[in-house]
């Protein structure tokens, strides 16, 4: 089962502000593509259409170590942290090289969806947190 998976990206050109290099939002959303994409590896979706859970984010940080720019080539490691019966937690690190760029950490909770868009705080099924368990 995958606990962590590393991804390629480039940075594309509608990612960076005024200055030139990547706007600091982007970098959350690095993290979670690299999320969904270790999703997909374990054969999973983080938001099936008929599902009635939903997996909202509880805590993000990063920490910026030095800038992208338009092109920059640059990988994306996420690792599964920590498995809790109710939360799942990553480590991000993102690279250009052997450079660090940023690190950064992500946690989920595990919701169901009731009407009128409350969620209610539950166990992770059983089948998914297998998935990102370390065997």
């Amino acid at each position: 089962m995958p606990t962590e998976l590393r991804m390629k990206r480039r940075v594309q050109f509608y990612e960076t502000d005024a200055a030139g290099i990547v706007h600091f939002s982007w970098f959350f959303r690095y993290m979670e593509e690299a999320e969904h994409a270790l999703w997909r590896e374990a054969g999973l979706s983080i938001h099936p259409p008929s599902s009635d859970i939903g997996w909202p984010r509880v805590a993000a940080s990063c920490e910026f170590h030095r800038a992208l720019r338009f092109e920059d080539e640059f990988d994306v490691l996420i690792r599964v942290s920590e498995v809790t019966p109710r939360t799942i937690a990553y480590r991000c690190v993102i690279e250009q090289g052997a450079q660090r760029v940023a690190t950064g950490s992500i946690k989920i909770a595990c919701v169901s969806k009731g009407d009128g868009g409350t969620m209610r705080s539950i166990e992770i099924p059983a089948d998914i947190a297998a998935h990102f368990r370390d065997q």
